[in-house]
């Protein structure tokens, strides 16, 4: 592989006698800069993070794209899979409402309103978490994955933090907190520097997205879609129709 690409897939950095890839680096940059578009729920979030996705694809299949540390962390790689498929449904999702406010006059909406999960999205992410975290847990034990459990959480709640990311779930920073705080002791141990303190910087982008979101949620005004104010009445002296008061938008 010759160009810049090819740069970029073989390129490596000395940092305190570590041999670090660069397209790592890059990768995990590209995701921060997804994660900070998120917090300010904005459509480039998502094409942003894809780049990121296919770069950390390569880095975290260690044996079989030859990275210095040459080990295989399933998890982390076939999260970066799933996360395009995830990705693509925000993409598309975030864009439809940021259309429909253009449509509506309202340029400067987010491309989401922040909203609690409540019981029936907890249905979902509760027992998605525990059996998603088992299931993979011996799949990834089974191909000889670095850490399974750890690897399986870290793939497991990183899909259902997207996907909540995706409903504009308030929970979902809090999932990639509890992400975080396993994900860096298993990239410490495998070597993986980059990602790990890349991981230490999520955790305080997604504290602060959490408030950011909490705040937006509880100062949000109710979308109303119809009137309270009487219809006027007839010159026949009949009495208008009642009138109806409208309803918070499932955005």
């Amino acid at each position: 592989m010759s160009g810049p690409v090819g740069w970029l897939f073989d390129a490596t950095v000395t940092i305190a006698g570590h041999e670090i890839l660069w397209r790592e680096i890059v990768g995990n940059l590209f995701g921060l800069a997804s994660a900070v578009g998120g917090l300010r729920r904005k459509v480039w979030a998502w094409p942003v993070g894809i780049v990121g996705n296919v770069l950390l694809f390569t880095v975290f299949l260690g044996a079989v794209f030859d990275t210095p540390q040459h080990r295989d962390l399933y998890g982390q790689a076939g999260r970066q899979v799933f996360f395009v498929v995830v990705s693509v449904y925000g993409w598309m999702r975030w864009s439809r409402t940021r259309r429909a406010a253009l449509d509506a006059g309202v340029p400067d909406a987010p491309a989401v309103e922040p909203r609690w999960a409540g019981l029936r999205g907890w249905a979902l992410l509760g027992p998605a978490a525990v059996v998603g975290t088992v299931a993979f847990a011996w799949v990834f034990r089974e191909l000889g994955s670095w850490g399974p459990w750890a690897d399986a959480w870290i793939f497991t709640g990183s899909l259902l933090a997207t996907y909540g990311m995706a409903r504009g779930w308030i929970e979902f920073w809090l999932i990639w907190i509890g992400v975080d705080v396993v994900g860096v002791p298993l990239l410490l141990s495998a070597g993986y520097y980059p990602s790990a303190v890349l991981y230490l910087v999520y955790g305080c982008v997604v504290a602060y997205g959490f408030v950011v979101w909490w705040r937006a949620q509880r100062l949000a005004p109710p979308l109303v879609v119809a009137t309270d104010v009487p219809a006027p009445e007839p010159a026949t002296g009949g009495r208008g129709a009642p009138s109806t008061l409208g309803r918070r938008e499932d955005l």
